[in-house]
């Protein structure tokens, strides 16, 4: 692009930047508290058509009527409002994809100095948890994308259509992208333009990146898409798993965090699990077993037991495999009960459970 059009786009911007200020003083005073420039125009990275993304930071809800949608020299604008409450908050705590507009915003105009303060302080706190080494907080909400993804991939799964496939994948494609993000704790700079670029340059991804990213976008039917949208979600997830296996500090059983498990477990699962294998209610143990993997597996995850795999068992025509596996990791539950000098909770008559529960 030649200086020539540069400046002509600068004189524009300045034109449609002093019009909105104008505005914000006049008819919105108590209503818009800071305007800034983000995007293209304030990374520099703009061409001819390059919209202007103003970021305008509305107190009220009043403030709202400063917003427009037009088109002047073929070149749309949307001059919308960002909500503290809402978007700045979410992005303070890089819940929200589009945190550079916080972090990077170029403050144009700000009613008052209580506002830039309070804009600095959310700006602050969302650099601090970036500047964070990789550790549970990032990787929490790395997986959140994950579980979005897998929710997209399973619409991708529901239909048939190829506008249909294609728009899951590419939803798909937005979630993977923000989980890669998050768990380099880092954020988006330069718009979905530059995506494949930014993420390149991050020092984790997953294997074979380039090919597995490509290949979502390159795909021309629907099995391709769903194969490829697959390849990619598992190679991120096998990425996050990786760190998270190396940097997040994992639970382990101890006398405290234990306490009441074991009898919890006999109380909501076993006796379920023997009345409905007794009396052969296929379904009645199908959800039974649901409930004792579960709760294992919650277990694993917040208290650092033994992992166990009791679905494997499940057979509705022989269910007394399952039945003998549930108990089998039931006492090897109680031996992690054992470990920690911690003693079942029992009692034989109900003056015994009444001088331990009126005592305790």
């Amino acid at each position: 692009m030649d200086d020539a059009l540069k400046q002509k786009l600068a004189e524009k911007n300045k034109k449609l930047i002093d019009m909105v200020i104008e505005r914000a003083k006049r008819d919105f005073p108590d209503d818009i508290a800071i305007i800034g420039l983000s995007g293209s125009f304030a990374t520099g990275d703009f061409h001819e058509k390059s919209d202007l993304d103003l970021i305008i930071v509305n107190n009220t809800n009043e403030g709202w009527g400063i917003s427009s949608g037009f088109i002047l020299d073929d070149v749309g604008y949307d001059i919308y409002c960002t909500p503290w409450e809402t978007r700045l908050e979410q992005q303070s705590n890089l819940d929200n994809p589009g945190v550079s507009s916080l972090t990077e915003l170029q403050i144009l105009y700000c009613a008052k100095p209580e506002y830039l303060e309070r804009f600095n302080a959310l700006k602050q706190k969302a650099l601090d948890a970036m500047a964070k080494p990789i550790g549970a907080d990032c990787l929490n909400r790395a997986k959140k994308h994950i579980d979005l993804a897998k929710q997209n991939y399973a619409d991708m799964m529901l239909k048939d259509e190829m506008g249909a496939v294609r728009y899951a994948s590419a939803n798909l494609m937005y979630n993977l992208v923000n989980a890669i993000v998050n768990i380099n704790n880092t954020c988006i700079k330069r718009g979905i333009k530059r995506y494949f670029e930014e993420l390149s340059a991050y020092s984790h991804l997953p294997e074979n990146f380039e090919t597995l990213y490509m290949s979502v976008i390159e795909a021309k039917t629907t099995d391709a898409i769903r194969e490829t949208s697959r390849s990619f979600m598992i190679g991120v997830i096998q990425l996050h798993d990786a760190l998270h296996q190396k940097h997040v500090e994992k639970p382990v059983p101890t006398y405290e965090n234990l306490d009441g498990t074991y009898e919890e477990a006999w109380c909501n699962l076993r006796n379920k699990i023997l009345a409905s294998v007794a009396a052969k209610d296929k379904s009645y143990a199908f959800f039974a077993a649901e409930g004792a993997q579960n709760y294992f597996d919650e277990m694993t995850t917040d208290r650092g037991t033994k992992k166990f795999d009791l679905m494997q068992y499940f057979d509705a025509d022989n269910l007394d495999t399952f039945k003998d596996a549930f108990l089998k990791a039931l006492d090897e539950y109680q031996r992690e009960y054992d470990k920690v000098g911690r003693k079942v909770v029992r009692f034989d008559t109900f003056e015994e459970v009444y001088d331990y529960y009126m005592n305790k």
